[in-house]
């Protein structure tokens, strides 16, 4: 019978491809490793890697394996942590996701809070882009990640934390600065400054920005918004910023003006999303919980005299 070690071995070498780092993974030797595979092979009847001088491949019956031992790995991590869980909410270790267009306009307030509320609670915290997280999210490797919704995938379920309205930023000496009230159709007729490739606030921001001509975009590589708005603030075009940017980091700069949009204001929905079938209910609820409170009690609102409504 094969066994759960050997398992992950497989699943290790199907994502690295490679035996030396599949045994660093699995913090095993490579000889160890190498020989329980082929034991597996000996027990299933049948070859799951073509090892050459290329380097590894796994063989259609090694691929559909490791899809499957992958997908049991998963079922047996999720009994575990039901169990070691039971009866106790946000305790030991989490691992959460979060996109960097929220991430340190949020984990400022959020960590002291979980920290007061939940001390036993361990949080393993990861940064990076949409796709990534919810690959890692799919793969086991975290437990739940915040990011802007929708989220369409039928193994993911996802809770509203917070909706999240977009202003328009433009430099305080231009000729844009004399309006009171953004509008959809102010962006086309000025250069628009987004976060580079793979970001979704730039995704989303281009949903607002229906009409732009491709032409008016303008792309330095921005990984910050506070990169963009000193951009802005030089002059360099206009951009869009979250409410969530705007109350943590405010505007201090005078040679930056904030408009709000007209109503319906265009925004952002975030959420907090996790696997289906992962036993994280009660974590799931005490951190949305958490995430709304961070966003209720330390809101803070733009003075009318930066902000015009």
């Amino acid at each position: 019978m094969i066994t759960l070690r050997q398992m992950r071995y497989l699943d290790a070498l199907a994502r690295t491809r490679h035996f030396g780092r599949a045994a660093e993974a699995c913090a095993v030797t490579q000889p160890a490793l190498s020989m329980q595979l082929r034991e597996m092979e000996a027990e299933l009847g049948v070859t799951l890697i073509e090892r050459g001088r290329d380097g590894v491949r796994l063989t259609g019956a090694g691929q559909e394996t490791a899809e499957r031992a992958r997908a049991i790995l998963l079922a047996v991590a999720d009994l575990e942590a039901a169990a070691s869980a039971h009866g106790r909410v946000l305790e030991g270790r989490f691992r959460l996701g979060i996109i960097p267009s929220i991430a340190p306009f949020l984990l400022p307030r959020l960590l002291p809070l979980a920290r007061a509320e939940f001390p036993g609670l361990e949080l393993a915290l990861r940064e990076t882009q949409t796709d990534i997280l919810t690959t890692e999210l799919l793969a086991g490797e975290l437990d739940a990640v915040i990011l802007s919704l929708p989220v369409d995938h039928a193994e993911l379920c996802a809770v509203p934390l917070f909706s999240d309205p977009f202003l328009l930023a433009v430099a305080a000496a231009g000729p844009m600065a004399g309006h009171t009230i953004a509008h959809p159709d102010l962006l086309e007729h000025k250069d628009l400054l987004l976060l580079e490739d793979g970001h979704c606030l730039r995704d989303q921001a281009l949903k607002v920005c229906a009409k732009l001509d491709p032409r008016q975009l303008r792309s330095y590589g921005a990984t910050s918004l506070t990169t963009i708005v000193q951009l802005v603030a030089n002059g360099q075009g206009i951009t869009l910023l979250p409410q969530i940017f705007v109350d943590t980091e405010g505007t201090a700069d005078p040679r930056v003006r904030l408009l709000r949009f007209a109503e319906p204001e265009p925004r952002r929905e975030v959420g907090l999303v996790w696997r289906r079938a992962a036993p994280r209910g009660p974590n799931i609820e005490a951190l949305a919980r958490l995430v709304r409170q961070c966003r209720g009690v330390h809101r803070i609102e733009p003075e009318p005299a930066v902000l015009s409504a």
